[in-house]
């Protein structure tokens, strides 16, 4: 199969998701096979709360206006302009998929079939519909993809490579099943923002996003606040007081009452908003509903520490005072380039 047909099907899936909006969806007449699979898709996502109590509508859509904008010719063809597909041998690949947000592990799968291998899929049993729906309308574009996509509900077998996301826990038993084989090993990662005090409304607000996109429960989501000696979170909470409404979300609602009744029963010192807590902690991850923070002196200290810890963080936001972070409000719109752990999956599958 050659590659150009290959993208010009997942070009082809980018402008089919295109037409989903949460305020409104509109079908567009040029886009293939809608007649099959528009209305199954809208149904799909109303449905989607149903599969898994995190994925609300507003979440659903997000996820996929976020693939419809990455699936562009332009956006394809820069991503894999850097690299050689010529020497490539068809070989199949496992993935062991997080359920975690919607479509979560879509770019896994995206890279294995762009690379020219076959897919063997094993979807988390949080998020089991959304991907193989994508797969068959690929499929619908490209017939011979068929033979390039299989999904497993058992033990995975008969595959030439791995990659396979979970917990540090999980991570462990991976690494011994999948020992004899060539594999990437995603474990827990968190992400964090340094602030100076200098940021500007509109960045503390683009912050709040970074929060709460997905409840907080992605690896991409600020989960841990750097600031300076003295910090006034006044500014952070007038800011992010625009996301009130998530405390309405039944789930979110109940993990808050949670985690906020454990803070105070340990008598931590926290700060609370009435839908978002914080309490300075070293540690990055954070419970749902709850930031941690730190002071810090010297922001070279915070350098340094963010190098040390490299492992631990997917994520870095600030306003550039730190090497390799990304802007506020940004950090669940990774480009096609942007490989999670930082370990390049399309390298990785040409050289397996």
């Amino acid at each position: 199969m050659l590659q150009k047909d290959k993208i010009n099907a997942f070009i082809e899936l980018g402008k089919f998701l295109s037409q989903f909006q949460l305020e409104k969806s509109v079908k567009i007449e040029d886009v293939k096979f809608n007649y099959l699979y528009f209305d199954r898709f809208l149904n799909l996502i109303e449905l989607s709360q149903s599969h898994n109590g995190w994925f609300t509508p507003e979440q659903v859509y997000f996820s996929i206006k976020s693939w419809a904008e990455a699936l562009t010719e332009e956006n394809i063809n820069q991503w894999l302009s850097n690299y050689n597909f010529q020497e490539v041998t068809t070989k199949t690949v496992g993935l062991i998929l997080a359920g975690n947000i919607p479509l979560v592990g879509f770019h896994d799968f995206l890279s294995v079939l762009i690379a020219g291998h076959k897919v063997l899929v094993k979807t988390s049993s949080n998020d089991q519909h959304l991907l193989p729906f994508l797969a068959n309308y690929l499929i619908e574009v490209e017939p011979v993809l068929k033979n390039y996509i299989e999904f497993s509900e058992g033990k995975l077998e008969n595959f030439d490579a791995v990659i396979a996301t979970g917990s540090n826990n999980t991570a462990r038993y991976f690494e011994y099943y999948f020992k004899d084989k060539p594999s990437i090993i995603r474990k827990n990662r968190n992400s964090v923002a340094v602030l100076n005090g200098n940021e500007s409304t509109k960045d503390l607000v683009n912050l709040g996003e970074d929060i709460f996109r997905y409840f907080g429960l992605g690896c991409r989501n600020v989960s841990k606040l750097f600031v300076p000696e003295g910090y006034d979170f006044k500014n952070f909470f007038e800011a992010i007081f625009e996301y009130q409404d998530i405390i309405k979300y039944e789930k979110y609602a109940n993990n808050y009452d949670y985690n906020k009744a454990v803070f105070l029963m340990s008598l931590f010192q926290i700060l609370d908003n009435g839908f978002l807590t914080i309490k300075e902690d070293t540690s990055y991850a954070s419970p749902i509903s709850s930031v941690f923070y730190e002071f810090y002196q010297d922001i070279k200290d915070v350098e340094l520490r963010l190098k040390n810890e490299a492992d631990s963080i997917q994520c870095i936001v600030s306003n550039n005072l730190v090497p390799n972070s990304i802007p506020f409000g940004q950090t669940q719109k990774p480009k096609l380039w942007d490989y999670a752990d930082n370990i390049d999956t399309l390298d990785f599958l040409l050289q397996s």
